[in-house]
């Protein structure tokens, strides 16, 4: 895996030499704007996230793994699956005095950044149960699966088109049910205030 790392450019490298933290990480994918994919649905790699200066949640959780992995850590996503309609989310993961954090890339109040305090990946993907909600309420998160990058076997740090073979993998990949079996039932919506303040955004889609 390490050996598509050699494919970076000089300012590549650069730029990924700088972000030597997560925190490092976290502020670079906020000062980029959210890709709303006008043009269609894109996964693009690092590379192309570098060139285009926009990105996804996705997107961004690749090129955080891909960073990662250029500093000598394990390039690790974590895929949060939700009951339909809504979208899933993914973040990259990392661990500091073995206690996990996550670099996330969204344009919402919610469903953000999380400093290295859980003690497992499932306890970090249970942070994010509360936030994940539609409109009206109805909490989606059903489950989780944490997944290493080093099982693709293409280049997926600097490929130029769009990495929908990441996406098909990571969706085979076995998931963690958080709900056992009708749970769902019995849950409580978001109260109103919690939703106004989902709604929030950084970025807002110009028509």
């Amino acid at each position: 895996m390490r050996r598509f790392l050699q494919t970076l450019t000089k300012e590549e490298n650069f730029a990924f030499n700088k972000l030597s933290t997560p925190k490092k990480i976290q502020d670079f994918l906020e000062s980029l704007p959210v890709n709303f994919e006008r043009g269609g649905d894109t996964l693009m790699s690092p590379r192309r996230l570098l060139r285009q200066k926009k990105a996804h949640c996705f997107e961004g959780a690749l090129f955080a793994a891909a960073v990662f992995l250029y500093h000598g850590e394990p390039p690790l996503i974590l895929d949060l699956k939700t009951a339909p309609p809504d979208d899933h989310h993914v973040v990259a993961l990392f661990r500091r005095r073995r206690l996990w954090g996550a670099v996330s890339k969204t344009n919402h109040a919610v469903l953000r950044y999380r400093d290295p305090v859980y003690r497992s990946p499932r306890e970090l993907a249970m942070s994010y149960f509360h936030e994940y909600f539609l409109d009206n309420g109805k909490k989606t998160l059903r489950s989780y699966a944490l997944f290493n990058l080093n099982r693709v076997k293409r280049n997926w740090i600097t490929d130029e088109k769009d990495l929908w073979y990441v996406d098909r993998t990571l969706d085979r990949a076995k998931h963690a049910p958080i709900l056992p079996g009708k749970g769902a039932r019995i849950l409580r919506r978001a109260e109103p205030i919690e939703r106004r303040a989902g709604k929030l955004v950084v970025w807002k889609k110009r028509l």
